[in-house]
């Protein structure tokens, strides 16, 4: 059969405007009230800052934390403030304040401190690393680091530690790789040209400077123990950054030598008054042996003074 005719409706092709509305139904309409405007949120990389914000920086712009290289990883481009002239990448010194509160948190949370490893293989950074093994209660790991050492379970160190934190993800590559296997998350310090590869939280700063490593060890213990309550807020810690110093071994015999000087050249200059003060000298100390000879020769024992007698002649 043929088709019929369509059927009767709105063209969907065509617009249709709405019909107007009277004056009486516009009179009716209450009018719009428009809510007052939220308040933004703060963005979010924001924080409370604490009071101690201001003498951290000054500390590090001392110890030259934001000195970067002269070569840049993509994944720390965020973390450089400028490039200066001479082409050496300076770091944000906000960002790696920031990060070093975040990893303080990440470390705090840990129930067990003993489970927080700190590894530092570059002889810069070893005693710091006691040093904060010593005051927050975690495991030091300095030197060589151990193959295997979190995989294989017949090592002798073997262990199974909840957090990684390293000196320099270049240097420490060992343990980085060791921690991806079994899944272990890592804080690194890095600098501009370091890998970030398995690296979870890197916090941007100088780690080939001894005096940074240091400082940077200092600021984290110190802000781990705020964290725990071990140490008011407010409070300055008793505890110098000096003791996170590397020194050389030159300058420690240098400073027993010159603490050693002292002690020699006091007891040289009281020796007369010592002496006086028991009313001798130096012949009613010890008059036998003033008086004594010491050219002549020893005098025979008692009872030796007698010629030896012959050995009898044996007749074979």
């Amino acid at each position: 059969p043929a088709p019929g005719p369509p059927a009767a409706g709105p063209n969907p092709h065509v617009l249709h405007r709405p019909p107007p509305l009277s004056s009486a139904s516009s009179t009716l309409t209450p009018p719009l009230i428009l809510a007052p405007p939220r308040p933004r949120p703060p963005p979010p990389h924001t924080m409370s800052y604490p009071s101690t914000r201001e003498e951290d920086i000054k500390m590090m712009l001392a110890c030259s934390t934001h000195q970067g290289t002269k070569n840049c990883d993509v994944l720390m481009e965020p973390y450089v403030f400028k490039t200066r002239n001479d082409g050496v990448n300076i770091i944000n010194l906000q960002k790696t304040w920031e990060k070093i509160q975040l990893a303080a948190r990440i470390i705090a949370a840990v129930e067990n401190p003993a489970d927080v490893y700190a590894v530092s293989a570059r002889i810069y950074g070893q005693r710091a690393v006691y040093k904060f093994g010593h005051y927050t209660r975690c495991q030091a790991v300095a030197g060589r680091w151990t193959p295997g050492q979190l995989t294989n379970q017949i090592c002798q160190r073997y262990g199974e530690p909840r957090l990684l934190i390293l000196t320099d993800p270049r240097t420490d590559a060992q343990p980085i790789m060791e921690a991806s296997y079994v899944n272990i998350p890592t804080i690194a310090f890095c600098n501009t040209d370091s890998p970030l590869r398995f690296v979870d939280v890197a916090i941007p700063c100088n780690n080939k400077s001894k005096e940074s490593i240091a400082l940077l060890w200092y600021l984290l213990s110190r802000e781990v123990l705020y964290l725990r309550g071990q140490i008011p807020r407010g409070a300055p810690w008793d505890i110098m950054v000096d003791l996170f110093f590397y020194r050389e071994p030159e300058e420690v015999e240098k400073a027993d030598d010159a603490s050693a000087l002292p002690a020699a050249s006091s007891a040289v200059a009281d020796a007369p008054a010592i002496a006086a003060m028991g009313g001798m000298d130096a012949g009613d100390v010890a008059p036998d042996v003033a008086a004594a000879d010491w050219g002549a020769a020893p005098e025979a024992a008692a009872g030796w003074d007698a010629a030896a007698a012959p050995a009898a002649e044996v007749d074979w």
